[in-house]
């Protein structure tokens, strides 16, 4: 019972590490800013989704009227926009 429960522990954190996000590029968060001025928006944290989507995704962005969770595709084209 032990290998099995060792073997699906290994397997479970090598998946989570596999479905992170990663940091964006220097180039990448000046097209994200850009992106929230538009939406009149600024700061957050940034990441890329490493999944096959490739959006690009920033929490906690503070805007005029509150702060949100807001998603961009990898044209830098609001995707969603979610109150937090």
């Amino acid at each position: 019972m032990k290998p099995f429960l060792m073997a699906f522990a290994v397997a479970l954190v090598s998946s989570t590490f596999a479905l992170a996000d990663t940091p964006v590029t220097p180039a990448e968060a000046e097209k994200i800013k850009a992106a929230l001025e538009v939406l009149g928006c600024t700061g957050g944290k940034m990441e890329k989704e490493t999944e096959a989507s490739g959006y690009f995704e920033v929490d906690d962005a503070k805007c005029k009227d509150g702060q949100y969770d807001i998603k961009l595709d990898k044209d830098f084209k609001l995707i969603a926009m979610t109150r937090d």
